[in-house]
């Protein structure tokens, strides 16, 4: 898997330029996928660097949406917590997005492993 590929794909699908600023969130989704790998799977199937972006996408949408514990009402300057049963639009798109290119390597990858994220 190539690094900087990955960074791209994550720019490509978080909008975020600053990849340097997310090494941390991309470095986790590289090695989260490394282990998720089968023994003879080929680590330089570009399917990977598509799914490593997306895991990392995943990861920095679930961070965005912990800072966001809370929603301000028009009515006031009262705070009232998020609906529990209403993800915001990026965090479901980004499970979509990584259930997809999971199902697109779902010959090179464990799925027992999957036990990281829940839909």
């Amino acid at each position: 898997m190539n690094i900087e590929s990955v960074k791209s794909l994550f720019t490509l699908f978080s909008g975020e330029e600053e990849t340097g600023r997310y090494a941390p969130v991309i470095s986790l989704a590289m090695a989260e996928v490394e282990r998720m790998l089968l023994p003879d799977a080929d680590r330089n199937d570009i399917r990977l660097e598509f799914l490593c972006a997306a895991a990392a996408n995943h990861r920095l949408q679930q961070l965005n949406a912990a800072r966001d514990r809370t929603e301000v009402t028009y009515a006031g300057d009262m705070l009232q917590p998020p609906s529990q049963t209403r993800p915001s639009g990026s965090l479901a798109y980004s499970e979509r997005l990584l259930r997809d290119y999971m199902q697109l390597c779902e010959d090179l990858i464990q799925p027992r492993n999957f036990v990281f994220i829940s839909f």
